[in-house]
This record gives structure tokens, C-alpha cells and sequence, in this order.
């Protein structure tokens, strides 16, 4: 079998979700901060009149931040019901990888926590770290999210 994923970088590591999952993909633009917010909620974003809420993949898996610049993207995303974007350093392509490509995760491979990962894929000489878009946010998380979504819409 075989995944599409679309490939964007962090702290100048690979990382790719299913691009079943992916919504869109969008230039950075401005964010309103959110009072009260968990600190990787970057805040909110108005996309097409729908209230955005967006997180900070680096301080989400503990990377050191990084100011936004003309590369920095926002994957739009469905986790679990709930749409998000996510920030991210850049996106760089959509990749085919098989399952014979995917390995297990290895705290070796990566700083992340492996609870944030599905696998790696090893792609042309290259590793890609799968992320588990189910296990970003907690079932917590989410809720307080869509709670905020509704707040703000």
C-alpha cells in the first residue's frame, strides 16, 4: 500500500502528514493572539470567514522558536473533527511512500516525543517523520479548541 504525504520542515528536520488530512496549505498570515490559550496555540486566524485556530508545531513538540519569515506556512488540517492549522518553517513537497518504506519510531531518529509519531520513512536516502495528527492534540485539547473556534466565530 501506498501514502501520499506532504513533507514540511521543522527545526531543519522532515516531517510529513497524510495528505488525506490536509485541507490546504496557506501563506502565512496575521494571527490573533488568544488570552488564556495553552502556550503552542499560537492563536487564531480568519481563513475564508471560518475562525482558524492555529498551533505552533515547534513549541507543540518542544522545538526551539523560531520568528515566522517568507517560507513559514499554515497546514490546514482536520484532526479528529476538529480543523486546525498548524505552523510550520515550510512546506517542501508531497511524497508517495510505501509501507516497506515506514519504520517504528526511534527516539535515535528524533527529539520529538514518539507519542507525536506514526513512523519514519526512509525516502531516497532522506528521513521523513510521520506525524500521528490524532495524538497532537489531547481529547482535551481539542475540545478546548473547538471551544475557542465557537468563542471567537
Amino acid at each position: 500500500m501506498e501514502i501520499q504525504v506532504v513533507v514540511f520542515s521543522l527545526a531543519e528536520e522532515n516531517y510529513g502528514v497524510d495528505i488525506n488530512a490536509v485541507e490546504g496549505i496557506i501563506k502565512m498570515q496575521a494571527i490573533t493572539k488568544v488570552p488564556k490559550a495553552p502556550s503552542f496555540v499560537e492563536g487564531i486566524t480568519n481563513l475564508r470567514g471560518y475562525v482558524l485556530p492555529v498551533i505552533d508545531l515547534r513549541k507543540r513538540f518542544g522545538l526551539p522558536a523560531a520568528e515566522p519569515d517568507k517560507e513559514t506556512r499554515i497546514v490546514h488540517v482536520e484532526m479528529d473533527g476538529v480543523r486546525v492549522g498548524m505552523l510550520v518553517d515550510a512546506v517542501t513537497e508531497v511524497l508517495r511512500v510505501t509501507e516497506e518504506d515506514i519504520e517504528p519510531p526511534s527516539p535515535l531518529v528524533t527529539t520529538v516525543d514518539s507519542a507525536f509519531i506514526t513512523g519514519i520513512a526512509k525516502v531516497d536516502e532522506r528521513l521523513i517523520i510521520l506525524v500521528d495528527l490524532v495524538k497532537v492534540l489531547s481529547i482535551e485539547e481539542q475540545a478546548n479548541l473547538k471551544t475557542l473556534q465557537e468563542d471567537q466565530a
